[in-house]
């Protein structure tokens, strides 16, 4: 079969690992007789290098045109990169918003999955961990918050700052259906987070997801406090299979649970719309800090490219086999700095891309 691939490699370490899911998913080619044809589209700090602005209609243009979009990282060190002096719809974050809306993609899947292998990185206690935890926070992507209205005034010498969180029903139940769909496929469990016992939103949230539970009675839903879900993703990682979140709160929450795992260097995404085409990238950030140095590590991008493979090709062996390929170079003890431990091999971003083709069966 022959796919076509948006590639977005970005700013900071995206070029290089980027690089290293294309090594990978060429092998993925080799071995299962398929054809993925590239397009390089830019966004963030490299659009804005190039054309003056985070995202171009072209880039959207070509972004549409693909089967999938598999990005790198976007971004800069906020405190030197000249792209921070724009104003904030000019900088680099507003392009991956832009993007997002674009290609309505509503839906953010981020597993968050204890390798054994890892458990020496992971800063719970062993008692905690127990035999490991395995969930994936489904976020709502393309309301919320990030997305209302938002102004700055200035009276009588006094600056006011306004955002506005909105939802709507139909907002609220694509992003359930989603998550109660994901659950029938794991633990069927659903946890919905919200802060109902303050927020107008919150309640709406609530009272849709519990409509949308009744289409799935095989799956258990509960209901969780934002603020209590943070305390329990440290407390009980294991209670969780699917939880279900809005914007800003699954934008937090991931971040956290990503943490958990020990690196947030191996988690992968994907961000969905209503038909096959998603973008998928990893949950770490651009880390100009060791941009150009071999010591990226390149796994959460490939295990976001093994769920480009499932989720828009519908390619399930072919994930699978990039999943074990991960999987097998762990237990074998090899590492990148972040995830390094006594006895292991360490190596670097190149490398570790070479470990992970090799072992695709």
């Amino acid at each position: 079969m022959e796919y076509k691939i948006a590639l977005i490699p970005g700013d900071g370490i995206g070029p290089e690992i980027v690089a290293e899911a294309r090594k990978v998913l060429d092998k993925v080619c080799e071995k299962y007789s398929h054809k993925f044809s590239y397009t390089e589209v830019l966004l963030g700090g490299a659009s804005i290098d190039a054309h003056g602005v985070p995202l171009t209609e072209e880039a959207i243009v070509q972004a549409k045109a693909s089967d999938a979009v598999l990005m790198g990282s976007i971004g800069g060190d906020a405190k030197t990169s000249p792209w921070y002096k724009l104003e904030p719809s000019r900088r680099p974050e507003a392009g991956l918003l832009a993007i997002r809306k674009a290609l309505n993609l509503f839906a953010n899947l981020r597993p968050a999955y204890l390798y054994n292998e890892l458990r020496d990185a992971c800063p719970l206690r062993d008692e905690i961990i127990g035999d490991g935890f395995d969930m994936i926070i489904v976020r709502e992507l393309t309301g919320g918050l990030y997305f209302g209205a938002r102004k700055t005034t200035e009276e009588n010498g006094v600056r006011t700052a306004v955002d506005t969180l909105s939802y709507n029903e139909n907002e609220i139940r694509r992003i359930a259906i989603k998550a109660f769909e994901i659950a029938r496929k794991r633990r069927n469990k659903v946890t919905s987070v919200d802060k109902a016992n303050v927020l107008d939103s919150s309640r709406l949230w609530r009272s849709v997801v519990e409509d949308v539970a009744k289409d799935y009675p095989d799956v258990t839903l509960e209901h969780m406090l934002v603020d209590n879900c943070a305390m329990q993703l440290v407390r009980d990682p294991k209670q969780f299979d699917v939880i279900l979140t809005e914007n800003m709160f699954g934008d937090i929450l991931s971040d956290e649970a990503s943490m958990v795992t020990g690196s947030i260097g191996m988690l992968s995404s994907a961000s969905l719309n209503e038909t096959k085409l998603g973008l998928y990238e990893p949950s770490h950030g651009s880390a100009p800090d060791i941009a150009g140095q071999n010591k990226a590590n390149p796994i959460a991008t490939i295990l976001s490219a093994a769920m480009m493979l499932r989720y828009s090709l519908d390619l399930d062996k072919e994930a699978d086999a990039v999943e074990a390929a991960v999987q097998k170079v762990l237990t074998d003890g090899f590492r990148t700095g972040d995830i390094m431990s006594d006895g292991c091999k360490l190596v670097g971003t190149k490398e570790m891309g070479d470990l992970i083709a090799d072992a695709i069966a």
